[in-house]
């Protein structure tokens, strides 16, 4: 499932951001060059909106910012990996190193829900996030998620 989420393209192993709303900005610009479609705008006033709501930085070092966007068809995500740390107001106060975001059409919450029930599923796996955090290319990161994914399916 995750593969048509978060494709190569939309891996950013060195993100430069160090706050929340840059990393917005930041991974939503890879998220609009993969789907021109995206109102830019709209999307980053979704995401900021729901994440005023609740911090979606729940997991120490990892976020999950997610929200509905009028403009995006199905379930559209992006991964970034943050060498530095960035500030994101989590719930721990720690910085976050991994980013999962995913923005989603309206009336796709049934489809929202299992990409948020397959990351839970694979962030809950010994070391997962420790293992991604040291891959070095775009292309190594997908093919993690990929193998975590069945390795997650076989539990």
């Amino acid at each position: 499932m995750l593969e048509n989420v978060f494709p190569v393209t939309n891996i950013i192993v060195n993100l430069e951001s160090e706050e929340k709303d840059e990393l917005f900005e930041e991974m939503l610009e890879v998220l609009v060059a993969s789907h021109p479609e995206i109102d830019r705008s709209e999307a980053l006033a979704a995401l900021k909106e729901r994440e005023n709501k609740m911090s979606t930085g729940i997991i120490p070092g990892i976020a999950v910012p997610h929200a509905i966007s009028k403009t995006v068809q199905g379930v559209v995500g992006a991964v970034g990996i943050s060498k530095a740390g960035i500030d994101y107001d989590s719930l721990d106060g720690q910085p976050v190193r991994l980013v999962f975001m995913f923005l989603f059409a309206e009336g796709e919450s049934g489809y929202h829900l299992k990409v948020m029930r397959e990351i839970s599923g694979l962030l809950q796996l010994p070391n997962f996030a420790t293992d991604l955090l040291s891959k070095g290319s775009a292309q190594a990161v997908y093919d993690y998620i990929l193998q975590a994914e069945e390795e997650s399916a076989r539990i």
